[in-house]
């Protein structure tokens, strides 16, 4: 199967993952990712089908408006992508009508061409939630029209849904199998790159992740794999998994120079009735 590219830039996107992942990733029916992300798990599995679930609201929109009417998103989000839209000016007034705005077409189209426009593909709002991702200044942003076809197509075995990750694993079922890819640990206290949607990922919330997730493969008998930094504090969090370790290039830093290889950890909490 050839590897399909997400057509989101994000912030620990798993498409240089996905071969380390299929690998540790169980067999079932269902696979269900309560941080979805830009999906490229999703895009690289065969599953029958596919829970696939945010905390960001404008994402997991754009998803279903995608799924839904992709001609009509595609064709629309076109005239985003032309030279008249690459001014700093013109960002700055699509950001502004964006966050004054609840329209979920226009804020779909704002979101994906603030995606493509904005620096280093960055999804980041305020603490009154409004996105304020400054101008990237790319030479010719690029559309991604394959990708979103691409998308739409494996997305009719989907079903997207806004909400918390205690919820989505509230939803599994026998013949689950859970992928979680959360805004990773720190690698050091004074790091807070810990979260992408605004509002905070605290290590209080990792160590009720992995809580939930033996819980939910040890009394369930539904597989868990969760991804995240190699430290001392996830392999505490995580000793009761089957620990692997990946080296991986981290590729958001705002010092070209600083993106070194970080050690990542695949835990995979076995089913009951698999260990």
């Amino acid at each position: 199967m050839k590897k399909q590219r997400a057509f989101l830039k994000w912030a620990g996107g798993k498409y240089g993952l996905v071969e380390d992942i299929q690998r540790h990733l169980p067999e079932g029916r269902k696979l269900v990712e309560p941080f979805v992300g830009a999906g490229s798990v999703f895009l690289n599995t065969d599953y029958d089908q596919y829970l696939l679930a945010d905390i960001n609201p404008d994402l997991i929109n754009l998803y279903n408006l995608l799924k839904d009417k992709p001609d009509l998103l595609i064709s629309e989000a076109q005239r985003f992508f032309t030279p008249e839209y690459n001014r700093k000016e013109v960002y700055l007034g699509v950001r502004a009508d964006f966050n004054s705005t609840d329209d979920i077409l226009f804020r779909s189209l704002a979101f994906l061409y603030m995606n493509r426009f904005g620096f280093n593909g960055l999804c980041r709002y305020n603490k009154k939630g409004g996105f304020n991702v400054p101008f990237g200044s790319y030479k010719k942003p690029y559309f991604p029209e394959k990708e979103m076809l691409n998308f739409a197509d494996k997305a009719k075995k989907a079903t997207f849904v806004c909400e918390g990750y205690p919820q989505t694993f509230a939803r599994t079922r026998k013949g689950c199998v859970v992928y979680c890819d959360p805004p990773y640990a720190p690698l050091a206290q004074a790091s807070n790159f810990t979260s992408y949607a605004g509002n905070g990922f605290s290590l209080d919330d990792q160590a009720k992740l992995a809580s939930i997730a033996e819980n939910t493969a040890q009394q369930r008998d539904i597989p868990v794999l969760i991804s995240n930094h190699d430290t001392a504090l996830t392999r505490r969090l995580y000793k009761g998994a089957q620990l692997n370790v990946v080296k991986v290039k981290r590729t958001i830093s705002r010092n070209g120079a600083g993106r070194n290889k970080v050690d990542e950890l695949l835990a995979l909490f076995e089913a009951n009735n698999q260990s």
